[in-house]
């Protein structure tokens, strides 16, 4: 199976090492330091105490990659737009694109059935460029929930999980999302195909919703907020709000919000993602995370809030730093 991975970045990174050590035609679409650092020592990943090193081809030309049986992006999803043209050159008819990105995917109301179907997110996909030049017809969906840091070009560090969960967005298990599964779990890791794919990027999302622009807003740890009498209730109010705009989209969500809380807080002194861009001074993922939520709940007719509270102080604290929009 020939994949591409565009993004050599934590993520990209992880999975582009464990797929070319277990012989998986793989090729990283990086760029600069990156670019170099992989083309002269291939892929570093410090994981459970070891040290493996993969090989993968790696370009900044698409086009030199060749047509793929899948593209896997794994870019911020604030950049994701921007890079869609660019993977034309991968794309044959029977070419699987891959959304490793946190948030709600641009192709979310495809084969989504009701009133909705084929609704396009202004706030993930900006003019529909997605949509237009990638196709939803392509979309495969995936939740990523490997924590991992890229220490240096071309050298990862795995901190926790090993689980991409792949769903088509209209059900069901395709000879090509089989075909991909099989692949990632040769590598290593675990790649269960999911018949309800959006039921558990909610499930994600509630957690990135919430913890996210409030740690950004704060400083404070997933423990911190989740253990405060004063934050955890603003966390709360937030998913309570997104469980609601969820389930007028007919998605189940399978446990509380208190026990998602108690679940995240569990992870103890974790700096989320948004918080961590914010004091590295890169753009921040707050459409994907926030404002899609918000867009979702407009087109249901469900009033947020809380959400659009902490949505109006998280883009002006990104936007004082110039990382929004």
């Amino acid at each position: 199976m020939k994949i591409a991975i565009y993004g050599a970045g934590a993520i990209g990174g992880y999975l582009g090492c464990e797929l070319s050590r277990t012989g998986t035609d793989v090729t990283m679409i990086a760029r600069n330091r990156t670019l170099e650092a992989i083309r002269d020592n291939g892929i570093t990943l410090h994981i459970d105490g070891e040290t493996r090193v993969g090989r993968p081809a790696a370009t900044d030309d698409p086009g030199a990659a060749g047509l793929q049986d899948a593209v896997i992006v794994a870019v911020k999803a604030n950049a994701a737009p921007a890079i869609a043209p660019k993977l034309a050159p991968m794309l044959g008819p029977e070419t699987a694109v891959v959304t490793a990105t946190n948030g709600v995917p641009w192709w979310y109301f495809h084969e989504h059935g009701g009133a909705l179907a084929g609704t396009r997110l202004e706030t993930v996909d900006p003019g529909g460029i997605q949509w237009e030049t990638i196709g939803p017809e392509r979309a495969i969906g995936c939740v990523v929930y490997p924590a991992a840091e890229a220490v240096a070009p071309g050298i990862i560090r795995h901190l926790s999980l090993n689980r991409f969960s792949l769903g088509e967005p209209g059900g069901g298990k395709s000879d090509r999302i089989l075909r991909l599964a099989e692949a990632l779990k040769f590598a290593g890791f675990s790649a269960p195909v999911r018949p309800r794919i959006r039921d558990e990027i909610w499930l994600k999302l509630w957690g990135n919703l919430s913890f996210n622009p409030v740690s950004a807003l704060t400083g404070a740890t997933l423990g911190q907020m989740a253990d405060d009498p004063l934050v955890r209730p603003v966390i709360a109010g937030m998913m309570a709000e997104a469980q609601t705009v969820g389930e007028a989209l007919g998605v189940s969500f399978g446990i509380t919000f208190d026990k998602r809380i108690d679940g995240a807080g569990k992870v103890g002194a974790h700096r989320t993602s948004m918080l961590q861009d914010l004091d590295a001074g890169r753009k921040m993922e707050i459409d994907a995370l926030v404002c899609a939520v918000q867009e979702l709940a407009r087109l249901v007719g469900i009033e947020t809030p809380a959400i659009d509270t902490v949505a109006a102080m998280i883009k002006m604290r990104a936007g004082v730093d110039g990382l929004y929009p």
